[in-house]
């Protein structure tokens, strides 16, 4: 007879939380909206999309919150319609009790721009995600030439992310060039010459390699004494002169 009870009242129970909850959640929240918050996560280091921008998005998709009631708000489509945007990697959107919408913007971080011989005009990060260049700039290293979005995606981003993952090297190499033979060549900074990396392998030897020569070659012989400077093969360096000098 105990157990009986007891069952029924834990029937009963389950039966009270489930109308409960369904109806809290059918109650409708018709305060409206007051303002939208967003916010962008490191915008000190790029501003690919700001606050304006992205009302813009918003009100062009009829998404724009303020003025609407907060239960017609549909956070999940403001995500979605968001991250369409390339320079956009995600989207957090969420409804404040005080009638505030919150949007929480992780922008995609360039790695590299590319502008080939084609007219392709694109950032990319470290994923091999492309970014639209827009109206934008970037303190990012430049390659331009006969590049594809694959080599782009397989190659450069391999160079890309071992350029700004060193100090060094990221402060001399400003500019980096592909023919149409996928070899590379880098522009650096310092120095009146072309460093002719070759293809993207063995890039830490390379630059191993490289850093060797700059240390105990150039300062002897003067930073302008070759125009060129090959770490095609990580087993030898070969510096080139301009001809006529010897």
């Amino acid at each position: 007879m105990k157990t009986l009870v007891k069952l029924l009242l834990l029937l009963a129970l389950s039966v009270y939380l489930v109308m409960a909850f369904f109806n809290f959640t059918q109650q409708r929240d018709t305060r409206v909206c007051s303002s939208l918050h967003v916010t962008i996560t490191d915008s000190t280091h790029a501003a690919f999309i700001s606050a304006a921008e992205t009302e813009r998005l918003l009100k062009a998709a009829h998404l724009y919150p303020v003025g609407k009631q907060m239960d017609e708000i549909d956070g999940l489509k403001i995500e979605e319609t968001l991250k369409k945007n390339s320079v956009i990697e995600d989207v957090q959107c969420y409804k404040a009790p005080n009638g505030v919408v919150n949007v929480l913007i992780t922008q995609r971080m360039p790695l590299m721009r590319i502008m080939a011989s084609n007219g392709n005009d694109y950032y990319i990060d470290s994923k091999g995600h492309v970014m639209r260049a827009q109206n934008y700039v970037a303190d990012v290293v430049v390659a331009t030439g006969d590049i594809s979005p694959r080599f782009a995606r397989k190659e450069l981003v391999q160079l890309g992310q071992f350029l700004q993952n060193d100090a060094f090297w990221s402060n001399q190499i400003e500019q980096i060039y592909v023919d149409n033979g996928n070899k590379i060549k880098l522009v650096p900074r310092v120095g009146g010459h072309v460093i002719d990396f070759g293809t993207a392998d063995s890039i830490a030897q390379k630059f191993r390699n490289l850093h060797t020569f700059y240390q105990k070659v150039l300062p002897q012989v003067g930073w302008n004494k070759y125009n060129e400077i090959s770490v095609e093969h990580v087993s030898q360096i070969v510096g080139r002169k301009p001809q006529g000098k010897s």
